[in-house]
């Protein structure tokens, strides 16, 4: 939300060489982005429009990669294809993660990286389905809470526990948790929550966990 880049936060590390999945790719900026570093991506996305616009994007930029349209619960592509499979703030905040993490698994190679960004459980507990914001106190169960559905879908989330559980339960590891703090002056074209809440909680956060090694 905050446009912390990637030169600084080292969540993807090296892609050249690297075959890369992203997961609810949108207009797919980011492979593009990261086929120009000498990746090879391939994005999905469940919308035929979205892709669309990603195919004007890459004939604009220049680069070409695969498009699959599909959901990221069930990708028609072969398992231990990718060395990274990743989302910003995609694929993990409309597909149920009980049936995610383990097809991402399957999609990685041992000792690839899932890497993804979504919001927080801290952002969800103080979140606001009625006005659309988040407040100033808590107003949803920690525990029981699994997500928002309203008239454009359906929002998921866990607690941290659970989290933790599903990726050693598929064969993954947890190497960090990046809870991103915006700067003071920082400003976003998102209007979901104000940099002073965000630097006092975080609303937004970045799991990194490998695939484990036989």
């Amino acid at each position: 939300m905050w446009q912390i880049p990637e030169a600084e936060l080292q969540v993807l590390g090296d892609v050249g060489g690297k075959d890369v999945m992203e997961l609810g790719c949108g207009a797919a900026q980011w492979s593009i982005s990261l086929a120009k570093l000498g990746a090879r991506p391939v994005g999905l996305d469940l919308s035929p429009r979205q892709l669309e616009h990603a195919r004007r994007g890459m004939a604009d930029a220049g680069v070409e990669f695969p498009l699959v349209e599909a959901s990221a619960e069930d990708v028609p592509l072969d398992a231990e294809s990718f060395d990274i499979v990743f989302c910003d703030h995609g694929a993990f905040n409309f597909a149920d993660p009980i049936r995610l993490v383990p097809e991402c698994a399957r999609l990685l190679r041992p000792g690839g990286l899932l890497a993804f960004s979504m919001v927080t459980p801290v952002f969800d507990i103080f979140w606001d389905n009625e006005r659309s914001t988040v407040g100033d106190r808590p107003l949803n169960d920690y525990f029981e809470h699994r997500g928002f559905e309203d008239e454009e879908g359906v929002d998921f989330q866990l607690p941290y526990g659970e989290w933790i559980r599903l990726f050693r339960a598929n064969g993954l590891a947890v190497e960090d948790l990046i809870e991103l703090r915006p700067p003071p002056d920082a400003t976003s074209s998102y209007d979901l929550v104000k940099v002073d809440w965000a630097r006092h909680l975080p609303a937004e956060h970045i799991w990194k966990v490998r695939k484990q090694t036989a």
